[in-house]
């Protein structure tokens, strides 16, 4: 589905899994409740128990994650003092 690039609504019945729409909310669903991070976890344990992971290689991307960092920058506002007239020299 995704790595074709259909359209939800494209998705052929034949395959038996609903119509486009129940699939992106089943996806929608599980990825909200954490269901894919999960088996990311899952998965990488297994593989660095069985010794199966090369962390030499191993990067971080953290492009998908929120940086909150430190104090969020205060409004500013418009003076409301006079200020000398653009044609005062």
């Amino acid at each position: 589905m995704l790595r074709n690039d259909i359209a939800w609504q494209l998705l052929p019945l034949e395959m038996g899994f609903g119509s486009g729409q129940t699939c992106w909310r089943r996806l929608d669903r599980w990825q909200r409740a954490g269901v894919f991070d999960q088996i990311h976890r899952i998965l990488l344990a297994k593989l660095n128990a069985a010794g199966e992971l090369d962390w030499s290689r191993a990067c971080v991307d953290g492009s998908h994650i929120w940086a909150n960092k430190g104090v969020p920058t205060p409004v500013r506002h418009r003076s409301t003092g006079g200020r000398p007239a653009a044609n005062i020299t």
